[in-house]
C-alpha cells in the first residue's frame, strides 16, 4: 500500500529565497536549521458493522499516523479525503517529544450500492497523505420475504463434519440456499466462537476451517449462520490427538582458561546440548560469536552432545560465545581472555666435557653446559655421551628470563675418548673428550 514519509531535509519556500538589495553589503553568519518532525501517514483499513449484503450498513475507516517529535508539545492537524472530491472537517491533536503513534478513524452509514475511496492527508506539523483504501458497499435490495408472487420462500440450511489428524482437525460445512445470497457464518467450538465470514451463496457452497493446536483436544464443533437469517448445524464431535516427538533440548556453554604466551594461538571453547529423558533425535542450533550469529548447524543427539568452536587469537584480546537453540533458548554469554607475549628464545652455550684419571683405567667425566631464557619458560634438557641417554630434567625460568647451568659427572672408562652433547627443544651443542689411560700397567708405572 502506498503511503507518504514526510522528513525534514528540504528548506521551506521562506527559507529558499533570497534576496539581496543594490549597492548595499550583507553579511550572515551559517546557523544550523533546526530539526523538524518527521511525518508518516499510514493507508486506512476499512471494517464493515454488517454481513455482506445487509443493509444499511457502517463503514469505518481507520488509519495510522505516526509523529517524530522534536519538541515539548506538537499539534498535528489532519483530514479525510474522499474518492468523491469531499474533504472532512479538519481534527487535530497534540503529542509530547519523541516517536509517537496515533489512530484515528472516521465512520458512514450506507444504505444503497456504493464504490469509492478514502484517504487521510496530515497538515501539520508537516504535509503527508496516505494511500488510497478502496472500498465497496453491494445492498441486496430483496427483504427475504416471498419473491414477488412465485411461491418460494427463501431458506438457509448447514450440516458440518469433521476430518481428523494429527494435531488439527479440518472442520467441514455446507450451506444451503433456495436463491442466491451473502450469508454470514461462523464457527463455534466447545460453545466459542473461533471463526467468522462471509460467502455468497448460490445453491450451496462448502465451507471450512482448520482447527491447529499444539496439544490434544476434544469438544464439538457446529457451523452458524447469522445473517441475514439464522440457523445452526448439527454438532459433531472431535477427537484431536497430539504426540510431539521432537526433543526437548537445553544447552550450556563455557569457555576456556586464560592464556599468557607466544602467539597465534587456539582457544577453544565447549558447548554441551542435552535432551531431556526419553528424547532423542536432531537438534538444530548456531554459535553466537562475539554478538554475531552464525550459520544454523544440526547434531544428532542422545542425552548430550559436547559441540567445540575454535577461537584463532593473533593478538591480544577477548572474545565472546554463546549458543542457540532453533526455536528455543540461548545460553548465557562467556568469554575468553589471551595475552600475547613475545617468544621466549632458549639458547645453549659454554658446554664442555673434562675427562680426568680415576685410578686408570677407571676415569672421571665431568660435563657442564649453560642454559639462557629470555623469558618465563620451562625447558626439558638431556645429556647423552656417545649417544646413550646419562640424565635429563626440567628447568624453569621467571618472567625475567636467566641462565642455569646444568653439570654432570660420572665414572668412565680411561682408556677411551668420547663426545658428551647436551640437547634443549632440539637445541644441541657437543663437546669431545680424550682417553686418559694409556694403559693399565703404564699406569701403575707412573704412580709409582
Amino acid at each position: 500500500m502506498l503511503a507518504t514519509m514526510a522528513t525534514g531535509l528540504l528548506a521551506s519556500p521562506a527559507a529558499a529565497a533570497t534576496g539581496s538589495t543594490q549597492g548595499k553589503t550583507t553579511s550572515s553568519t551559517y546557523t544550523k536549521p533546526k530539526a523538524k518532525p518527521a511525518v508518516f501517514a499510514g493507508t486506512p483499513k476499512v471494517s464493515f458493522s454488517a454481513g455482506r449484503g445487509e443493509c444499511p450498513v457502517r463503514v469505518t475507516f481507520s488509519s495510522k499516523i505516526k509523529v517524530k517529535a522534536v519538541k515539548g508539545k506538537t499539534t498535528v492537524a489532519y483530514r479525510w479525503l474522499r474518492g468523491d472530491g469531499s474533504k472532512s472537517k479538519i481534527k487535530t491533536f497534540t503529542v509530547g517529544k519523541g516517536v509517537k503513534h496515533v489512530t484515528v478513524k472516521e465512520s458512514a452509514v450506507f444504505k444503497k450500492d456504493l464504490k469509492g475511496w478514502q484517504a487521510l492527508q496530515v497538515l501539520t506539523p508537516r504535509k503527508a497523505t496516505s494511500g488510497k483504501a478502496y472500498f465497496k458497499v453491494s445492498c441486496d435490495d430483496w427483504d427475504g420475504g416471498w419473491d414477488g408472487g412465485h411461491g418460494h420462500h427463501w431458506y438457509a440450511d448447514a450440516d458440518a463434519w469433521v476430518d481428523e489428524g494429527n494435531c488439527k482437525a479440518v472442520l467441514i460445512g455446507r450451506i444451503s440456499v433456495s436463491s442466491p445470497r451473502w450469508v454470514h457464518y461462523r464457527w463455534v467450538v466447545n460453545g466459542r466462537v473461533i471463526a467468522s465470514d462471509s460467502v455468497k451463496v448460490y445453491d450451496s457452497r462448502r465451507v471450512t476451517h482448520v482447527i491447529r493446536t499444539d496439544k490434544s483436544l476434544h469438544g464439538w464443533a457446529q457451523l452458524q449462520l447469522v445473517g441475514p437469517r439464522h440457523g445452526d448445524s448439527n454438532r459433531v464431535g472431535f477427537k484431536i490427538w497430539c504426540k510431539d516427538w521432537s526433543p526437548k533440548a537445553t544447552a550450556s556453554v563455557s569457555a576456556p582458561g586464560a592464556y599468557d604466551g607466544s602467539c597465534p594461538v587456539d582457544r577453544t571453547f565447549l558447548g554441551e546440548i542435552r535432551v531431556s529423558y526419553g528424547h532423542r533425535g536432531h537438534v538444530k542450533y548456531r554459535w553466537i560469536r562475539n554478538g554475531v550469529p552464525g550459520a544454523w548447524e544440526t547434531v544428532y543427539v542422545s542425552g548430550t552432545r559436547t559441540v567445540s568452536d575454535t577461537w584463532r587469537a593473533s593478538e591480544s584480546g577477548t572474545a565472546t560465545r554463546a549458543i542457540e537453540l532453533y526455536h528455543g533458548s540461548t545460553t548465557g554469554t562467556v568469554t575468553g581472555k589471551v595475552t600475547c607475549t613475545a617468544p621466549v628464545n632458549v639458547t645453549l652455550s659454554n658446554v664442555t666435557a673434562v675427562h680426568t684419571a680415576a685410578g686408570c683405567p677407571k676415569g672421571a667425566l665431568n660435563l657442564s653446559g649453560t642454559i639462557t631464557a629470555t623469558g618465563a619458560t620451562t625447558v626439558s634438557y638431556v645429556w647423552t655421551v656417545n649417544g646413550n641417554e646419562v640424565k635429563k630434567g626440567q628447568i624453569t625460568f621467571g618472567a625475567g628470563g636467566g641462565s642455569e647451568q646444568v653439570p654432570f659427572s660420572a665414572e668412565s672408562n680411561g682408556l677411551k675418548n668420547g663426545t658428551a652433547t647436551l640437547t634443549v627443544g632440539g637445541k644441541s651443542q657437543s663437546a669431545n673428550y680424550d682417553a686418559v689411560c694409556v694403559s693399565a700397567q703404564g699406569d701403575n708405572e707412573a704412580g709409582a
